[in-house]
């Protein structure tokens, strides 16, 4: 069954049984406009296209609704503006939206909880695995490699999937990038405009110099 569609008028039209006008919406019958309350629906109310949870459930826990439309002129055809359903069926449908929102975000919470969770164990673990790699290198050293590499959502080498598993390549790298950058000259040389290759190239030996230091253990 094709739904009851109600019409936002571009021009000034008058109901053709209660003169009232000019309507905001109105109902073609026989070609004659009426006003919603002639056509039976003003009882109704409106309801704005974009939350597509909303209108579903109030659509459907109302035993009378109507399609709300406009001529789009640009585009030569009638769009959607909306439905008209019952206040109480809408009232229900804020309800039941409003729960599933408080739930989500709970969940949100939750996950929140427990994604701070595991990052804490998978940033102690990978301490502990910078530690076992380059035992000399200092623990306060060690920790800020482990927390900043494995900030989540910061693409570096602790959220890659070699890094989550503790790759001993991948455990390498992200301490070599501390080295390189709080060891050695690099990011001064690139400030000054030395390209990247030639920039590593220069502090190359200094780099495996200190990872070789770190790997011996202590005396």
């Amino acid at each position: 069954m094709d739904p009851v569609v109600v019409v936002e008028p571009l021009k000034r039209r008058h109901c053709a049984d209660c003169r009232r006008g000019p309507l905001e919406r109105l109902v073609l019958e026989f070609n004659a406009p009426r006003c919603l309350d002639c056509a039976d629906l003003g009882h109704l109310v409106f309801l704005p296209r974009g939350n597509a949870a909303l209108t579903r459930r109030a659509r459907e826990a109302s035993s009378l609704w109507a399609v709300v439309v406009r001529h789009n002129r640009r585009r030569t055809r009638y769009e959607r503006q909306g439905l008209l359903v019952e206040e109480a069926a809408l009232a229900r449908a804020e309800a039941a939206c409003l729960a599933d929102a408080e739930a989500r975000a709970r969940r949100r919470e939750r996950d929140a909880v427990r994604r701070a969770a595991e990052d804490v164990r998978f940033t102690a673990r990978l301490t502990a695995e910078i530690m076992r790699l380059f035992p000399s290198c200092p623990l306060d050293r060690a920790l800020d490699v482990a927390a900043h590499t494995s900030v989540r959502g910061s693409g570096r080498v602790g959220r890659t999937a070699a890094g989550r598993a503790l790759d001993e390549g991948a455990v390498t790298a992200a301490v070599r990038a501390s080295v390189r950058h709080l060891d050695t000259p690099y990011d001064g040389l690139l400030m000054r405009g030395v390209p990247r290759h030639e920039a590593r190239r220069r502090v190359a030996p200094a780099v495996e110099a200190t990872l070789t230091a770190w790997r011996t253990p202590p005396s």
